[in-house]
């Protein structure tokens, strides 16, 4: 049953990743008029440069742990599976 989640689990990803992107641009648009420098920009700033980088960090991996949270509860809810890890033993 994992093998059948992992086609599912990229097209999540994917689509993850959208939305990050999406949320990561009307973030930074209620932040900076300018658009976001990248690590290659000559005249940005250290602070804004890790200032932006930090934010996509957070709002990507947040978007992606909570999409991934979600295909995981709906693939248990349809097919009775966890697609992930079990919580371990407290025993072991």
């Amino acid at each position: 049953m994992k093998l059948l989640y992992k086609p599912i689990g990229l097209i999540l990803g994917i689509l993850a990743g959208m939305v990050g992107k999406r949320l990561f641009d009307f973030a930074w648009t209620k932040l900076d008029d300018e658009d976001p420098p990248k690590g290659t920009t000559q005249d940005a700033p250290w602070p804004k440069i890790l200032g932006a980088a930090a934010l996509q960090g957070v709002i990507f991996r947040t978007v992606r742990v909570t999409v991934d949270r979600y295909g995981a509860i709906a693939w248990q809810y349809l097919t009775g599976f966890w697609p992930g890890e079990k919580r371990p033993d407290p025993d072991e």
